[in-house]
């Protein structure tokens, strides 16, 4: 299987495959059910939950409004502190910054911190292109690394492989990238974990450049968050020479005391621990303590688009908990390989038609991923109203597909019948005028039913492209209920 997204197909036939994996869809039930009860006891601990949430959700939706005036803060603060501070428009010029600084320091290995960030770039896919080899440290990536296979959840990578796809995985792929997995490994979770610990310690202690994201960026003091449960990333953090973060610009907070509100709330939300086993900060450089070069690469990548969406835009809050994905009936029958997108589940299904926009099938079916039970916003620990944007974004898909930009404004292109429906519109007004037309129409539209296509055609094929016809009942309202009534006044 490749290791990227290119190529997936749209939502509906990517996730029709996948429900026939009863494999898949047993290992997704039992992961999701599992976290899910632990999360919800561990929330259920805290008496103020509700008062963290709307902190972090007006918190995020501040730092987004002068999102401008905190990156400059940021910027400063990681410059003063011996640091230097990269700005990336796009994915391709933030892969391009990385081999660059990594090329300068004759290194053609680097060790990688668990990143959402450079996935969505494919920063180790461009690293190869190079001739510079990532090799990624935290446990579920080294198994979807080492099984040349692409993530399918945020918090647990590998949630769809079962122990003993793992252990094959190991001893199949391991020898080929470093350390073989000891002989006579078995799927227990203490020897896979041991395995992939003797296979990652000489990787640790060789590199020179390591490679990071950040969970939150602090502006006021320009210092760097990570938050983990294995210790890789504090190893990756801590004995290279060279440290590179590449973080989303949403990622930033203002101050210490925010940064607290989500050190509640994201390990409960996630792991469901009341904090995090490694919480790792670094500013700047320190002399003897870590890194003694460090680069900040600031990625936009449809950020600031998706930022001037009203609507959309609370998509920018998410700190990549996962909760939704584990409470969501879609994403557990389907999995997250048929969203196409390191970003799966309901979170995925607004954030990546945003960053890339909904030109392309797979972008343009996601806003239609889900059942809109609203599961998913009611354990969001930041407050995204996910349903509300699913619908904003099908609004988007329905009336225009891909969101264009000519110079400084935002054009939505129309789509192919719009014309039509909105046709279509004002002849229903008309007939809604007129009582005795519309009488005649129902009546008519009853004795025709049978005939009735399933898709309209011609500029109507878009509207039925993703809607179902409703069936005509068999006779109209007003005459059942003149027939049934007795022709009493009421609903005439």
């Amino acid at each position: 299987m490749s290791g990227t997204f290119v190529g997936m197909p749209a939502f509906p036939e990517a996730a029709q495959d996948a429900v026939r994996d009863t494999t898949l869809r047993g290992n997704l039930r039992h992961a999701t059910h599992t976290i899910r009860a632990k999360r919800a006891k561990a929330v259920a601990e805290v008496s103020d939950w509700a008062a963290l949430r709307e902190a972090g959700r007006r918190i995020k939706d501040h730092t987004l409004l002068h999102l401008d005036r905190y990156l400059e803060q940021l910027e400063a603060a990681v410059t003063a502190a011996g640091g230097t501070v990269h700005w990336a428009a796009d994915a391709e010029e933030a892969n391009r910054i990385v081999a660059r600084l990594v090329r300068e320091t004759g290194e053609s290995e680097v060790v990688k911190v668990k990143s959402m960030a450079t996935q969505e770039i494919g920063l180790n896919e461009a690293l190869e292109a190079e001739g510079i080899r990532a090799y990624e440290t935290d446990l579920a990536e080294l198994i979807v690394q080492l099984g040349e296979d692409r993530p399918s959840h945020i918090l647990v990578p590998a949630i769809h492989r079962n122990r003993g796809e793992i252990r094959d995985v190991f001893r199949s792929r391991m020898g080929h990238w470093g350390r073989p997995a000891p002989e006579g490994l078995t799927d227990t979770p203490a020897e896979l974990a041991e395995a992939a610990r003797l296979h990652l310690r000489e990787k640790f202690l060789r590199a020179k450049v390591g490679i990071s994201g950040a969970n939150f960026m602090v502006a006021e003091t320009g210092t760097l968050v990570v938050v983990e449960s294995e210790g890789n990333g504090r190893m990756c953090l801590t004995l290279p020479e060279t440290l590179i973060s590449v973080v989303g610009i949403e990622k930033v907070v203002p101050s210490w005391r925010d940064l607290e509100v989500f050190l509640q709330t994201l390990p409960r939300s996630s792991t469901a621990e009341r904090m995090n086993p490694y919480t790792s900060t670094w500013t700047g450089t320190t002399d003897g303590d870590g890194p003694r070069v460090f680069h900040l690469v600031l990625l936009d990548n449809g950020r600031t688009d998706t930022l001037a969406d009203e609507v959309g835009r609370q998509a920018l809050r998410c700190i990549r908990c996962s909760a939704c994905l584990n409470v969501c009936p879609v994403y557990e029958r389907a999995g997250g390989h048929a969203y196409g997108s390191v970003y799966p589940g309901p979170i995925g299904a607004i954030l990546s038609p945003q960053l890339r926009g909904t030109g392309s099938a797979i972008d343009a079916s996601l806003p239609y991923a889900s059942s809109l039970c609203g599961a998913c916003y009611e354990v969001c620990p930041v407050a995204i109203d996910i349903p509300e944007v699913l619908v904003h974004l099908r609004e988007r898909v329905a009336q225009g597909g891909p969101v264009t930009r000519e110079g400084n404004k935002v054009v939505l292109k129309p789509a192919a019948g719009h014309g039509a429906e909105r046709a279509a519109m004002r002849a229903a007004r008309w007939a809604f005028r007129h009582p005795g037309a519309l009488r005649a129409g129902q009546r008519l539209a009853s004795r025709t039913r049978r005939l009735h296509p399933r898709t309209l055609p011609g500029p109507g094929r878009a509207w039925t492209g993703s809607r179902d016809l409703p069936a005509v009942p068999p006779e109209p309202f007003r005459d059942w209920w003149q027939r049934t009534h007795g022709g009493q006044d009421g609903a005439r």
